[in-house]
């Protein structure tokens, strides 16, 4: 069996970096049971439904705070009311070392405090478009995790949807950043490669994106 090639770690704009392999194999595993927990409610995971009627094709379910386009709340009205799982101490730790990583700065992560995340799950079939990250009121670095099948990650700029943007695979146990000048970087997953991940992951099929944010919101 031939030696897998180590993957560099890729700077596509000022501020995103992407560590490839950056969760271990038993983290992947622990973090795939936390979302199949957190999948179940108390707000279930659901395809969100946008404002002008059409439904997105990525399964969403949140934790912290409760995203629905375009605002954050605690509780989902969107869904069954209830309010969200509350952001665990120890994702505010992985979100700090996956910065201090990231950057190769020790103090990169110091005070950073993600108070909720995204955990969008893709099917083969799934794909996001672009868009930015702006429903937060806080320009803190979003903490990308990627576990399963690899996908096409189209990272852009912070002006329009169009070019230039960079194709990046972000395959299972990748880390991917973005702050500072790219952190409102227009970003989406054009498809995902089924077939691509380990099912040792916990994950038999399909693609699990975890992304801590800083909203900025009290109460």
């Amino acid at each position: 069996m031939a030696a897998l090639i180590p993957r560099p770690r890729m700077r596509p704009a000022p501020g995103a970096v992407h560590v490839p392999g950056w969760l271990t194999p038993d983290q992947q595993r622990e973090l795939v049971a936390a979302c199949r927990g957190w999948a179940s409610g108390p707000v279930p995971i659901r395809h969100t439904r946008l404002p002008r009627g059409g439904v997105m094709s990525v399964q969403t379910v949140c934790i912290g705070w409760h995203w629905q386009p375009y605002t954050y709340t605690r509780t989902a009205g969107d869904v069954n009311g209830r309010r969200v799982a509350g952001f665990p101490d120890w994702m505010v730790g992985l979100g700090r070392r996956a910065l201090a990583d990231a950057y190769e700065d020790p103090a990169a992560g110091d005070g950073y405090t993600p108070d909720t995340a995204l955990i969008n799950f893709y099917d083969g079939q799934a794909k996001l478009g672009m868009h930015q990250d702006k429903d937060e009121q806080s320009g803190d670095p979003v903490v990308s995790l990627s576990i399963g099948d690899t996908c096409v990650f189209r990272f852009g700029n912070t002006e329009s949807r169009n070019r230039p943007y960079t194709d990046i695979e972000l395959a299972s146990g990748d880390l991917f950043v973005f702050g500072g000048p790219s952190r409102f970087a227009y970003h989406g997953v054009p498809r995902v490669l089924p077939g691509t991940g380990d099912p040792a992951t916990g994950l038999a099929s399909g693609r699990l994106n975890i992304t801590m944010r800083v909203t900025g919101l009290k109460g």
